[in-house]
């Protein structure tokens, strides 16, 4: 009975360790560029599986155009000293992002200044 009990979880583990790394795929990015965007912060969504910054930034014709960062894990970010406010709506940011590759507005963050206070990847980075 334990040897079949010990199939059926290490069966059942081992079939969820490929779903568990799934949404950790960055395919969508650009890791090969590295772009600065400045703006202001319109949302600081602390969500699971990922953080998201949604940032308007003002183009050269004068037209804000709204990007969509992804960051990291809150329980990650956490741990390195980020908090549920660490940024805020109208906060002014420069960030250091992944560009998607597609080119659309969105990217993966590397690191920002926030009201002239530099944020990195984990916190005080």
């Amino acid at each position: 009975m334990f040897k079949r009990s010990a199939i059926v979880i290490g069966s059942v583990l081992a079939l969820s360790v490929g779903t568990a790394f799934a949404h950790h795929s960055f395919a969508m990015f650009d890791n090969a560029k590295e772009q600065v965007i400045e703006g202001t912060v319109k949302d600081f969504q602390w969500t699971n599986p990922h953080i998201w910054i949604q940032v308007n930034v003002k183009g050269a014709d004068g037209k804000l155009t709204e990007w969509s960062i992804e960051g990291g894990s809150p329980n990650g970010l956490k741990r390195s000293g980020w908090s549920k406010k660490s940024m805020n709506p109208g906060d002014k940011v420069v960030m250091k992002i992944h560009p998607l590759k597609d080119g659309t507005s969105g990217g993966s963050f590397m690191s920002a200044t926030v009201n002239g206070q530099e944020l990195g990847r984990r916190g005080g980075e």
